[in-house]
């Protein structure tokens, strides 16, 4: 394990075995809404709800690292306070051959998915839940039963989907027929039967997600909800020094244009 201090970033650089620790689980599962998933690596941010915990675990990450290397733990303890508000990033030191995680949706109606793992999974979990919690009505640490009642809770669950190497996991994901036409069964003038074989259909659903509107929607509230989303992306409006949130909204935001660009019609 290496630490390093910087001026914005607790940089932590370890092996897989300790993210599994039981004190780094803990701290992570205690901030499951304010962590980002980066290409083998976990970045979160500080939540002032959370101090406490917080401050528990760079003491333990501290007594950890100073047995390690035999030298003071208060000492190291006291540097590492002084950030204490800055992100934690934890990165892994080397990239393990991938282990597939398949996750199962299934559509109970338009409003409700439940999402299962074929066996318990903290990492790919804690993803999902970082993602879509504020939807989530239910949950065991093999499953997820998310509200999707409305179109940008689908359209945030099409975003997660989307995502499918956490850390040194590779998802796939696996749904049955009828899971896309009842998510999306208020639009009966739709043809959903072979929705799973036609990649022009799956690309049409993707850009209404992206621009939050339902399927079929008028080119003027395509045109609204495109301005809207814009203003709130661009990246010249985050007020955030961390480049990988730059890059985060500088990715939706061309998300945004390809979809707008692919739906609307040039008269």
């Amino acid at each position: 394990m290496d630490i390093v201090l910087r001026n914005n970033l607790i940089l932590i650089t370890t092996e897989f075995e300790t993210l599994n620790t039981q004190w780094m689980r803990d701290f992570l599962n205690d901030h499951t809404r304010g962590m980002l998933f980066l290409p083998k690596a976990v970045l979160v941010f500080k939540n002032e709800s959370l101090k406490t915990e917080r401050e528990k675990f760079l003491r333990e990450l501290s007594e950890y690292y100073a047995s390690m290397h035999e030298f003071s733990h208060e000492f190291f303890l006291r540097s590492m306070l002084k950030y204490s508000t800055q992100p934690i990033k934890i990165e892994l030191s080397r990239i393990q051959d991938p282990e597939t995680i398949k996750v199962n949706l299934y559509a109970y109606d338009k409003n409700t998915v439940l999402i299962t793992l074929d066996y318990p999974n903290l990492w790919v979990l804690n993803y999902l839940r970082s993602q879509l919690e504020v939807y989530v009505e239910k949950g065991t640490d093999v499953s997820l039963v998310i509200d999707v009642s409305d179109y940008k809770a689908k359209s945030r669950l099409e975003r997660a989907l989307n995502k499918r190497h956490i850390l040194h996991y590779q998802v796939q994901y696996t749904f049955d027929n009828h899971f896309m036409s009842k998510l999306y069964s208020d639009f009966a003038s739709f043809s959903f039967g072979d929705l799973c074989k036609s990649q022009e259909n799956n690309e049409n659903i993707h850009h209404y997600t992206v621009l939050e509107c339902p399927m079929g929607a008028s080119q003027d509230a395509l045109k609204q909800s495109y301005k809207k989303l814009t203003k709130v992306y661009h990246p010249d409006k985050i007020f955030h020094e961390n480049p990988h949130m730059i890059k985060h909204y500088t990715q939706k935001f061309q998300l945004l244009q390809e979809a707008y660009t692919a739906l609307r019609i040039v008269s």
